[in-house]
């Protein structure tokens, strides 16, 4: 941490930190902006819309290149730098024959230490005791993405597929630690023999068994854990296992590092392209799925149209989950592709569309736009970027639009926030805010309108860069 500001506002490019000093947003600290917002928005505080919005984008701005961006790099140094590789993804990643342990929430200490213990010798000859072929581990939301990215573990589900993988019948325990874990879980888990268990103290469900784990126990407690979950094998009712479809194949591991080495060490071939128009730009499609909307709809229409217009796609948390399970990050989604992206995913034996890790890794994105920035020599906000939420519903994804928007990334949201009910603030947030950060918010349930609103801001920063092409 430099003194006054989180350390990584250093990778910010110099115009777009000059503008944020000018603004006054440039975030002074990780908790002190949080407590701040929580002293702001008390009744009788800050009742000026203005100023409570930029406080609004200086506590998100503290969350994307503070706590998000520190996580990520904390998590790569303690359990490795993701690279390219395949897994496979949806219900029918889960093993008839086998244990079923699934992990899920945001803590991948917990997942790491589930995942050493699943390997364990003594474990898996105690599920061959118990009649099954062996431990078959598998994630959910944002904890599928961290072990798929670095250990290639298959993912179960997103958010509204966690209660489904409890009704196949065939799942022995699930392991949570926090956020994304619906109330309902233990409930539905009654009806069954699957043991649920939470980890973290500030998380604890009905229903659920409370096994803490901290950074001393976590060895211990994962395989305690391992343990009860083989031996709740026997327990299965046969016949009331249901296992609906077959897994899909995706490919994941694409960290910063790791798409910088497929380009040869350098972000140039990546610029060449963007500039040639056989790349028109890129789009960072996030977020989670909405009970209000259909599941995954949004997403994968809206991907789908992005890359037929030749536009880089990458993809974070249940986003991700959506296009795996469409079979869009595969090299062979190259033929869904527009030509000029499609000549560069075959050169690359890549996928158009990207999987670059959980929630948190959002600061991915973010790190490759300033990288692109600087190399270029220009502000954030003039490159073809854009991006979009088309199924948000956490209050997280609030923090993370706003980071993004503030970046000068212009954000098309699926679900509109609840702000309907002030004028100004809605007129500021979806129109105001491009004089002030260079980029705005757009609300617009339609993911196919919301890709071709996408596509005419990319074309028209093309033509402000003489890219009109």
């Amino acid at each position: 941490m430099k003194k006054g500001r989180p350390t990584f506002i250093g990778r910010v490019p110099k115009q777009r930190l000059e503008l944020w000093e000018k603004l006054g947003v440039v975030p002074r600290g990780i908790d002190r902006e949080t407590t701040e917002t929580m002293h702001r928005t008390h009744m009788g505080v800050d009742n000026n819309y203005v100023s409570i919005l930029l406080h609004a984008f200086r506590n998100s701005l503290s969350d994307g290149y503070g706590g998000s961006m520190i996580g990520t790099e904390l998590s790569d140094i303690l359990f490795g730098t993701p690279k390219p590789g395949f897994s496979e993804v949806n219900l029918g990643v889960l093993k008839e024959d086998q244990v079923n342990i699934l992990v899920h929430g945001h803590n991948p200490v917990v997942s790491e230490m589930i995942g050493l213990a699943v390997e364990d010798r003594a474990m898996t000859d105690l599920a061959k005791s118990k009649g099954a072929k062996g431990i078959n581990l598998a994630g959910l939301c944002c904890t599928g993405n961290e072990l798929m990215m670095r250990k290639k573990i298959p993912m179960a589900g997103n958010h509204l597929m966690t209660e489904l993988t409890i009704v196949t019948g065939a799942v022995e325990s699930i392991i949570v630690d926090y956020q994304c874990i619906m109330p309902s879980l233990g409930q539905v888990a009654q009806c069954y023999h699957t043991k649920l268990y939470s980890t973290s103290d500030k998380a604890k469900f009905p229903f659920v068994e409370h096994v803490e784990f901290t950074p001393e126990n976590a060895k211990e407690q994962a395989f305690r854990l391992v343990k009860e979950s083989v031996e709740n094998y026997p327990r299965r009712n046969r016949d009331g296992v249901s296992i609906p479809v077959s897994p899909v194949r995706n490919m994941t591991g694409f960290s910063v590092e790791s798409i910088v080495g497929a380009l040869g060490g350098t972000l140039t071939p990546l610029i060449d392209a963007i500039k040639a128009g056989k790349i028109k730009g890129a789009v960072g499609v996030v977020g989670c799925n909405n009970p209000k909307v259909r599941q995954d709809y949004g997403h994968v229409a809206l991907i789908k149209r992005l890359l037929a217009n030749d536009i880089l796609v990458l993809t974070t948390g249940c986003a991700n989950v959506a296009a795996g399970k469409a079979g869009l990050q595969v090299p062979e989604a190259k033929e869904l592709a527009g030509p000029g992206l499609r000549e560069i995913c075959s050169l690359l034996n890549i996928p158009p569309s990207l999987h670059v890790g959980s929630c948190v890794d959002n600061s991915r994105i973010a790190v490759i736009a300033c990288a692109l920035s600087n190399a270029l020599g220009v502000d954030i906000d003039k490159l073809p970027l854009a991006g979009a939420a088309p199924e948000w519903y956490s209050e997280k994804a609030v923090a993370i639009a706003f980071y993004v928007m503030a970046s000068g990334i212009y954000t098309v949201l699926g679900v509109m926030p609840p702000i309907g009910g002030s004028e100004n603030v809605a007129k500021l947030a979806t129109s105001g805010l491009t004089a002030v950060f260079g980029a705005c918010f757009a609300v617009e349930p339609d993911p196919i309108k919301a890709a071709d609103l996408i596509i005419a801001h990319i074309m028209g920063k093309r033509k402000d860069l003489g890219l009109d092409f």
